[in-house]
């Protein structure tokens, strides 16, 4: 059997502190004295965190709270920066010959939070948690792929009920963490929610929904001890609070601001990352009137100024996108084009009927401070239309509410979103956000395009699969069955003496910042 480990390099060594720490904060006051403390971390972060049950329910699917779980819990695999797989609680991982078995070791004296070791039997729990549909999982039918799940020694083995190509790269992605096994079949699911046990470098001290939670280092973890042995994370959704935060000195750090904020603040001698990462900025079209005109879709596309978006509105920190392949992406294919013809999206409006005298009227949605100018794109794109005969109304929702429709199916006919993908996998991409069957697909179309992605899901020739991939990816553009806009560059601002290494995917964890 070939066997896959680390092989990318140790990982990056940190310093532990070892000075007196606050023994118990509020949730107002003493949170502020944190950002002062040479031993703690307090971080303004960009959403809030509905869930501590990383593999269930929306919350396991959303990109942009897995810095929170990362934190917390190990996954059977990681990430390097460059978005390539290194070993977290697995060590070594790998199929047979022939594919029909998967092998996974688990990693040595490793502990949960509560002092217990970790077994090879709560690697295979969680897998087999995973797999089982009455349990929630929304990646379900994927883990499903893999049964008989064993566990002898320090070795977990399964047999292939059908060939997965992106499984262990799914180990490091959404849902992929291990969950002690005897102490969640003791406490069950409601109190793991107010006490959650993990076997990451930081336990749960206190969670304040909708505040703060704060974290402490945990002296057991089997990894590089973090530098800060207190964290603190502040659910800071507005831009311009999280931007008053980090410049008061309230947080030591924060992310996802407007990026003349960032510009404004680095001049001001603040810390500031703007690295390129896989988040797609894209618009959802939703199979319902008037999307289903493809005149209609058509001109939409072709009515958005992408590059003057990126130019003028972003300050050129993204970069414009004409499928839900970015650069760095396996199935990325610079090819494959979406060209701007305000004239035609005109005359293919026209043709559908609508006109500045009659417009096309429909409900547009869109998050508001989620990612920089993530509203004021979407009134651009508001505006770009109304020149072509379209008046939407824009409506302002958070991103919880987003994953709620979409997995009702009940998305406006245009929604904007950002498709964070981690793993860079055309099937977590472009599959998952456009596959009928997918709970995260806005447009069905069982017919064509279920028949072209369907065989891609098994194909174990990779050069093939990815070739499929890029001739998905040809005919949505073609058919404007959705609307990508640009690959973000994250921004991450931080006080003087922080140490700050961007990650591919985004991931903003406490336990990768130093000083």
């Amino acid at each position: 059997m070939t066997m896959t480990g680390d092989h990318n390099g140790s990982r990056r060594a940190f310093c532990a502190n070892t000075g007196l720490v606050i023994a118990a904060l509020g949730a107002s006051g003493p949170l502020s004295a944190l950002a002062q403390m040479k031993n703690s971390l307090t971080i303004a972060y960009n959403v809030d965190l509905p869930s501590w049950d990383p593999t269930v329910g929306p919350s396991a699917v959303n990109p942009t709270i897995q810095s929170l779980y990362k934190a917390v819990f190990a996954q059977f695999i990681t990430q390097n920066p460059d978005l390539s797989l290194k070993s977290d609680l697995l060590t070594e991982w790998g199929w047979n010959a022939d594919k029909t078995q998967v092998s996974m070791t688990v990693r040595n004296g490793a502990k949960w939070h509560d002092g217990t070791p970790i077994t090879a039997e709560d690697v295979a729990w969680s897998l087999r948690r995973a797999a089982d549909p009455k349990t929630g999982n929304p990646i379900q039918f994927l883990w499903s792929k893999i049964t008989n799940i064993k566990a002898v020694g320090n070795k977990v083995t399964a047999d292939v009920r059908e060939y997965e190509p992106a499984l262990f790269k799914w180990m490091a992605f959404l849902t992929g963490y291990i969950l002690p096994k005897a102490y969640f079949e003791k406490v069950g699911a409601e109190a793991f929610e107010k006490k959650p046990i993990g076997s990451g470098p930081y336990k749960v001290d206190e969670f304040v929904r909708g505040s703060h939670v704060r974290l402490s280092a945990f002296k057991d973890y089997f990894g590089p001890k973090p530098v800060f042995e207190t964290v603190v994370i502040k659910f800071t959704t507005d831009p311009s609070s999280r931007v008053a935060e980090v410049e008061s000195g309230r947080s030591d750090l924060t992310l996802e601001i407007p990026y003349e904020e960032a510009d404004r603040l680095k001049a001001k001698g603040f810390g500031v990352s703007t690295a390129p990462i896989s988040d797609i900025g894209m618009i959802f079209l939703t199979n319902v009137e008037p999307m289903t005109n493809d005149k209609v879709r058509k001109a939409l596309a072709m009515a958005i100024d992408k590059k003057a978006l990126a130019s003028r509105l972003l300050r050129g920190y993204v970069r414009p996108l004409e499928t839900l392949e970015a650069p760095g992406y396996a199935a990325y294919d610079a090819n494959i084009k979406a060209p701007f013809d305000p004239k035609k999206a005109a005359a293919l409006m026209a043709e559908a009927g609508y006109s500045a005298a009659k417009p096309l009227k429909f409900k547009v949605q869109t998050t508001r401070g989620f990612k920089p100018k993530d509203f004021e794109v979407m009134q651009a794109v508001v505006g770009m239309w109304s020149r072509i005969g379209v008046q939407a109304e824009l409506e302002v929702y958070e991103v919880a509410k987003h994953y709620e429709l979409r997995s009702q199916h009940k998305l406006a006919p245009a929604a904007f979103y950002n498709w964070g993908n981690a793993i860079g996998d055309p099937s977590t991409s472009t599959g998952f956000a456009m596959f009928s069957h997918s709970p995260h697909s806005a447009w069905k179309d069982p017919k064509v395009l279920d028949g072209m992605i369907a065989p891609l899901w098994g194909e174990k020739d990779e050069a093939k699969r990815i070739a499929g991939y890029k001739a998905v990816s040809k005919y949505i553009a073609d058919e404007a069955l959705v609307i990508p806009l640009f690959q973000y560059s994250q921004t991450v601002v931080y006080r003087k003496g922080l140490k700050f290494t961007p990650h591919g995917a985004g991931f903003v964890v406490p336990q990768a910042i130093g000083q």
